[in-house]
């Protein structure tokens, strides 16, 4: 055998030993949203179930702010080598894109999908201080009085900012956006009565409308929620074909090594293969909604497309 020959199969083995290895440490997983809100809830989820099944620890590294970007921008800052992945919104790789004029990541050509995860539901809850029991009923509180009544958000862009821009478009309403820094503020304030109504994800507000402290009105899919199953829909309420289903996932940054994506997408497979996981989502408001990489690189573009629509007919593009 010539030297060239021993060095290319010596090439050969030390790849394959690589790839076998990985990952050699901890995973930090970014999360584009503070701790202690829904998609914290569904990344500490996802987090767990991964670490499980490729033995390492998988680190959640919150980084709100700026409706996902600033957490965008930290993990394509990061090596490329597999130890640092993001946790995917619908808002961070659908939505962004139409809302800021100056994104500086483009979701489908600086990330590689590792997978999706699930779907799920925002609701529109509104503080007992509001006189209103039904959607038709707070339609004509805020018709009766524009731009007063307050709803909050996990921040500009957001799934639960454009619920309700959404909802003001095809009401003809009009309200007062107050963004905040994610999910877990902006429902403090909420519950202290400093805002009017949230429409957020339908986990982190279950346990508030079950102890009486705030009144949900109704869910913002088409699809009832696992978290309020005897809740209409804003769609069946009276406001036809609105429909906010928002989802979650995981990518790594374009660049990563094909045997790291290939190691954590089929562990996330895996993980969400467990006879249990449809019962945990369901406690967090969410339903299985797996799809590996390829599958979930094209719904990536289509939601693109589907939420650009969105975003304008909500009048809320180029917002900064």
């Amino acid at each position: 055998m010539t030297s060239i020959h021993t060095l290319a199969l010596g090439l050969f083995f030390a790849a394959g030993s690589a790839a076998a290895a990985f990952p050699e440490k901890p995973v930090t997983l970014i999360v584009p949203f503070p701790a202690g809100g829904a998609t914290d809830a569904m990344a500490r989820f996802t987090a767990n179930r991964l670490s499980k099944e490729i033995g390492q620890p998988v680190v959640v590294d919150n980084r709100g702010g700026a409706g996902g970007t600033i957490a965008a921008e930290a993990v394509l800052a990061a090596p490329k080598d597999g130890y640092t992945i993001f946790f995917t919104t619908t808002g961070t790789m659908a939505i962004n894109p139409y809302i800021y004029k100056k994104l500086r990541y483009n979701p489908t050509s600086d990330f590689e999908p590792v997978g999706n995860v699930a779907s799920a539901s925002n609701v529109l809850v509104v503080h007992p201080s509001v006189k209103a029991n039904t959607v038709q009923e707070l339609i004509a509180l805020v018709k009766a009085n524009p731009g007063r009544l307050t709803y909050a958000s996990a921040g500009v862009g957001a799934s639960s900012h454009l619920s309700g821009a959404l909802f003001e478009r095809m009401t003809g309403t009009q309200m007062l956006h107050v963004p905040y820094k994610g999910s877990a503020p902006a429902l403090t304030d909420f519950l202290a009565g400093r805002v009017d109504m949230m429409f957020d994800t339908a986990s982190t507000h279950a346990p508030h409308v079950k102890a009486d402290k705030i009144r949900a009105l109704a869910v913002t899919s088409t699809r009832k929620s696992p978290a309020f199953p005897g809740v209409p829909s804003i769609a069946e309420a009276g406001v036809p074909n609105y429909d906010v289903t928002i989802w979650f996932g995981v990518a790594a940054p374009a660049g990563v090594p094909k045997a790291a994506l290939d190691r954590l997408s089929g562990a996330l497979e895996k993980a969400l293969q467990a006879p249990d996981t449809k019962a945990s989502l369901a406690e967090v408001g969410a339903e299985p909604l797996y799809m590996g990489p390829a599958e979930y690189k094209r719904f990536i573009a289509s939601e693109n497309q589907k939420w650009g629509r969105i975003v304008k007919a909500a009048g809320a593009e180029g917002q900064e």
